[in-house]
């Protein structure tokens, strides 16, 4: 019937096999891994998520672990969001469908978001690919997002009830998109798009349907060219970004042995080596004025991320941003394998998932210090705040629309009717995921009151 795997099991995402002999044996696998078993939360009898925690601190810049501290102390919801890894240790002692995609790795449901594709579309997607990793069950990425989904529910004050409701509104999302994308060809997967504007036609409130327009169509004039940059000013010595710590100082102000990179000559490699040749010229009409760093998100802080001012002639900024890669929270707990250079791996994974990726996505290549580093747009204020709105005034609507994406991403590198055949046309495979995400969401809750009563959980 196809390949096996190393388990000995048909290998579900084996080519040569028909759409109809997919669906049937993605049916087949109920058989070993029922869909109501997928319900079941049994907490690992050595699970230590402090001692994990400490652990992903270890390697982050000494300067900003309070600052980190102080975010995920702020909720639940935050504390979820920067315990990546305690979900990832948790995942991997749990029943599993055996069904693989190209993971998201940190399905957070703020790491989905809207952007500006290189013709200019506003698209919404999986945007946050630190965590990503190929050939990954499915389970991970999608308890990790029901459990989101749960967690911030129950922040926003709805009952536990209605909670569950949400989660598998999320889950049952992702399924029904699924059954429509198993039908089509691997090139109409391929070209599938999310288009913001679609979604807003659909939105009934009039308000919010107007915030999310203005969102889209407004400052697409040469204002939007600052969009998202840091403060800047003019000095006698040029552009400069403002000093603001600690989430952005200049290099020369830092202390950490961490953040002794020669940014503007890693910015120019990348730009000049790593970026296809028509990109790589773009550049000879921009001159590099400035670099910092800049601390981005709840679960990086703490990482290396760097910023690059460009500037053109006529003084039109541009801004870029270098970061360093860890290897995948998945991969440390036995989820997959990545082999090549960590950057590479972010940039792979974005590449697969997301419907149209940045024309200046690339990464150094290699073995060496460099490797770790991959370079993107700097992302857009405008933009980047419509998840926030969305999820702040249209929650149930937002959480279909993040388990509608995260299918598209996922079927770009499996096999949706496979996929499909497993989850099935009726809703037990929601509902289990559901109550997975209510068990978990209770178990997230006694991990940060633990976090916020250790002070040496950073």
């Amino acid at each position: 019937m196809g390949k096996t795997d190393s388990n000995g099991r048909d290998d579900v995402n084996a080519t040569g096999l028909s759409r109809r002999e997919r669906y049937a044996f993605g049916k087949s696998l109920r058989e070993a891994v029922p869909r109501e078993a997928l319900a079941d939360y049994i907490a690992p009898d050595d699970r230590k998520p402090l001692s994990i925690i400490r652990e992903t601190a270890s390697v982050r810049l000494p300067s900003l672990r309070p600052l980190r501290r102080e975010l995920m102390m702020q909720s639940p919801f935050a504390f979820l969001r920067g315990a990546a890894d305690v979900m990832a240790f948790d995942l991997s002692r749990q029943l599993a469908p055996g069904v693989k995609a190209q993971a998201a790795g940190d399905c957070h449901i703020m790491n989905f978001g809207a952007y500006s594709s290189p013709e200019n579309n506003v698209l919404f997607d999986v945007n946050d690919f630190d965590e990503s990793l190929p050939d990954v069950d499915i389970g991970y990425d999608l308890r990790r997002l029901a459990t989101n989904v749960a967690v911030a529910a129950l922040e926003m004050d709805y009952a536990r009830g209605e909670a569950r409701e949400l989660a598998r509104r999320a889950i049952k999302s992702y399924r029904t998109r699924m059954l429509q994308l198993a039908v089509m060809s691997p090139y109409e997967i391929w070209n599938v798009r999310v288009h913001l504007k679609d979604v807003v036609k659909t939105l009934r409130d009039r308000v919010l349907h107007e915030k999310l327009a203005a969102a889209i169509y407004e400052g697409k004039g040469p204002e939007d060219r600052t969009d998202g940059l840091p403060k800047i000013q003019k000095t006698g010595g040029g552009w400069r970004f403002v000093d603001k710590p600690p989430k952005l100082r200049h290099l020369d102000r830092m202390t950490d042995d961490g953040a002794h990179i020669d940014l503007p000559s890693l910015f120019e490699r990348l730009v000049r080596e790593r970026l296809p040749e028509p990109v790589s010229q773009l550049f000879a009409r921009y001159r590099l004025c400035d670099t910092a760093f800049k601390a981005v998100g709840v679960g990086s802080v703490g990482v290396f991320c760097g910023v690059a001012l460009y500037m053109s002639a006529d003084e039109e900024p541009l801004a870029l941003q270098i970061k360093a890669a860890q290897p995948s929270a998945l991969e440390r707990f036995g989820a997959g394998r990545w082999k090549g250079a960590q950057g590479m791996r972010v940039v792979s994974g974005q590449r697969v998932m997301q419907a149209a990726s940045d024309m200046f996505l690339a990464a150094a290549d290699g073995d060496g210090f460099e490797s770790r580093f991959y370079m993107r747009h700097l992302k857009t204020r405008r933009l980047g705040g419509i998840a926030e709105l969305l999820k702040d005034q249209a929650f149930p609507g937002y959480v279909e629309l993040c388990g509608n994406a995260l299918a598209r991403a996922h079927a770009r590198s499996s096999q949706p009717a496979s996929l499909a055949g497993y989850m099935g046309k009726g809703e037990a495979f929601d509902d289990a995921l559901a109550s997975f995400a209510m068990l978990y969401a209770k178990q997230t809750r006694k991990d940060y009151q633990a976090f916020c009563d250790d002070d040496e959980a950073v």
